[in-house]
């Protein structure tokens, strides 16, 4: 997963990417003066790499962080954790409802609807959140539990509940999850619970 091993790239640089990401994502972005004013999915990710900054220089940095990731949470519904790694030109569509949990690691190119969570099953302070590849979509509503990892170029049905990790080039579908290979038919995908017609969702 490469979001999380990159060098850091330029403030200016990383706003142009994220504008240009909602514009491929988004076929109703206009211009990104209107998209970095009304989406809130951009509003959450550029916070959360603040709080994140903050998170990581430890110290009293970690208490600030958690407010400021409060506070966007309250301004977009989108509840991220400053200690979340998110790789570069990632897209929140929609937002509202999306949680995204301390450990949770998100490579590049990854895209999430809203409703995702993104969620731990243990009380430990252990890796407890999923990993996403690089180039992941999740639908809407799905929920990916655990220290589960799901490979790169993959996608995660509508309201799909992950608990098992998933290899590279997967379809995940069903409640509980269930990877199929990418290059499975629609038919074949059909017979699974909430199907996601990559037409329609990706």
């Amino acid at each position: 997963m490469s979001g999380t091993s990159e060098r850091p790239v330029g403030v200016l640089r990383t706003l142009r990417e994220d504008l240009a990401t909602a514009r491929a994502h988004d076929p109703a972005a206009r211009g990104d003066l209107e998209n970095a004013v009304v989406y809130s999915g951009l509003h959450a990710i550029w916070s959360h790499r603040l709080a994140h900054r903050l998170w990581v220089a430890g110290g009293t940095g970690r208490p600030v962080a958690r407010v400021l990731s409060q506070f966007t949470r309250f301004l977009t519904g989108i509840e991220i954790h400053p200690g979340a790694t998110i790789g570069r030109r990632f897209f929140i569509d929609h937002g509202m409802g999306v949680v995204i949990g301390e450990t949770a690691e998100i490579g590049d190119d990854c895209m999430l609807y809203h409703g995702v969570t993104l969620g731990g099953v243990s009380l430990k302070h252990v890796k407890r959140h999923p990993t996403l590849g690089d180039r992941v979509t999740v639908g809407a509503g799905a929920k990916i539990l655990g220290p589960v990892e799901i490979g790169d170029d993959s996608s995660v049905g509508a309201n799909a509940v992950v608990v098992k990790s998933a290899p590279a080039n997967s379809i995940v579908v069903g409640i509980p999850g269930v990877a199929k290979p990418a290059k499975s038919s629609k038919e074949e995908l059909r017979e699974a619970q909430f199907y996601i017609d990559p037409a329609i969702y990706i």
